[in-house]
């Protein structure tokens, strides 16, 4: 268990206790020693009720900063008995994103309330965010960037940033823009800083830093900053006007939410599954894909029914089967992975489809080679039936060989027709081993041994 779990625990049995003995002072005391975030982690680590007790004793100044590190699922449980002025109180100092990312979440009538109990300047600068998906770079972007002119001097640049009242959290660098914000480029403080006082700041700045579309999706941001290295970036519109930035520390939540997002999904959950749910509701959330998975066992168990004559006649063909199916399956879940991660990382699409299914094709069928030898061997031995160990050692090829070209082709295919492969990519791949497996091992024992 790492060091941060471990935290994360002690200070979870911590809370529960002083919550048991309704130590109201020491808990309070213990809560205003620990970050927001940790805070947003106990609340995630507990059950619902527990989380409204503990809600209840958490100091108004930091509700926001609580609130936006904690998942959309028990976010949303804590909104939903607070009243919209409190929420607007508790998120005015958040930066936009973090309130857009809240109010998304939401249902519509509750954000318009919590909108409509806003100040005026804050509606107006977080509709610009609103305007936008959460999954694009105008949902991630803030709107407070600082921009310049590029005929000024760094002089004057620096007197203004000296009287400005306030300078945006994690502010690293200037945006350069024309008359009509227009972006022009970049100017890092470390520049700024060390040019000359009277050098022209068309002369210092960085022309070729790039900025995103608001549009563009999250993950192709992520990959932007991962390639370039970057710590902040300007978010332009269409037109090429500046509107905002984006800055690294909502670059990492996108990360952390597309691994999320592939992890639950290959179980057929949501990334935002409450794993303190009440039982019911997480029973309805998974039964969907259980009926799923249902399905596809039913259509193996009816493959194998075919051959229902020849297992009863050799039973040794039942012993061996899952070791068909098993392999098929670690096979084909090897290349989906990859591929699936390819995709994501955008290292594999239309350009180069074809080149990674031959290859993974061709891995296939040579370890379907190696260990159909392995396993022949093996089978022969144990049953003492040379030709019940050449039957699974073909069948073991074909199956491989399968696993590879479905492993690969499968997510492709998937995300042609607009259906996400991590989700239905693996259910799908493991059917089709499993019926490949089965038909090809009792299909050749059919024809060789009975």
């Amino acid at each position: 268990m790492s060091e941060k779990n471990n935290k994360n625990q002690e200070l979870l049995k911590l809370i529960h206790k002083y919550l048991d003995s309704n130590n109201v002072l020491a808990l309070k005391s213990c809560l205003s020693k620990v970050h927001p975030s940790e805070i947003a982690d106990v609340l995630e680590s507990s059950t619902e009720s527990e989380r409204r007790q503990l809600w209840s004793h958490i100091n108004s100044s930091i509700e926001g900063d609580v609130l936006s590190n904690c998942n959309a699922v028990v976010r949303n449980s804590l909104l939903q008995h607070m009243e919209p002025s409190r929420v607007a109180s508790a998120t005015n100092h958040l930066e936009l994103d973090d309130v857009a990312d809240i109010l998304q979440d939401l249902p519509h009538e509750l954000a318009d309330e919590i909108l409509l109990s806003m100040d005026e300047q804050n509606r107006s600068r977080l509709g610009a965010v609103l305007n936008y998906s959460a999954d694009t770079a105008g949902g991630l972007m803030n709107v407070d960037a600082v921009t310049v002119r590029s005929d000024v001097d760094v002089d004057v640049v620096l007197r203004y940033m000296r009287q400005t009242k306030h300078i945006p959290e994690n502010f690293d660098q200037l945006f350069v823009v024309d008359r009509g914000d227009v972006f022009l480029g970049a100017l890092s403080l470390s520049t700024l800083v060390l040019a000359s006082s009277d050098a022209k700041i068309s002369d210092i700045m960085d022309v070729n830093h790039p900025a995103i579309f608001a549009d563009t999706p999250a993950h192709e941001v992520a990959i932007l900053f991962e390639q370039r290295d970057l710590v902040s970036s300007p978010v332009i519109d269409e037109s090429g006007r500046l509107i905002g930035r984006i800055m690294i520390d909502d670059v990492v939540d996108v990360i952390r939410q597309e691994g999320d997002h592939s992890l639950m999904l290959s179980a057929g959950l949501d990334e935002e599954h409450d794993i303190f749910a009440p039982v019911l509701v997480s029973t309805r959330q998974r039964s969907l894909w259980l009926a799923v998975n249902l399905a596809t066992a039913f259509a193996a168990a009816w493959v194998i029914g075919l051959f229902e004559g020849t297992i009863e006649q050799l039973v040794a063909l039942a012993v061996l089967m899952p070791i068909v199916a098993s392999m098929g399956g670690i096979a084909g879940n090897q290349t989906l992975t990859i591929v699936l991660r390819g995709l994501a990382l955008g290292n594999v699409g239309d350009a180069n489809a074809k080149t990674v299914v031959r290859k993974e094709v061709a891995v296939g069928l040579a370890n379907g080679c190696i260990w159909s030898i392995v396993v022949a061997f093996v089978a022969g031995f144990w049953f003492e039936d040379a030709g019940l160990g050449a039957v699974i050692g073909f069948a073991m090829v074909l199956n491989l060989l399968t696993a590879g070209l479905a492993g690969a082709a499968i997510p492709l295919l998937l995300q042609k027709i607009n259906v996400d492969p991590a989700l239905a990519g693996g259910v799908v791949l493991t059917t089709v081993t499993d019926i490949v497996g089965f038909v090809a091992f009792l299909g050749l024992a059919t024809m060789f041994l009975v």
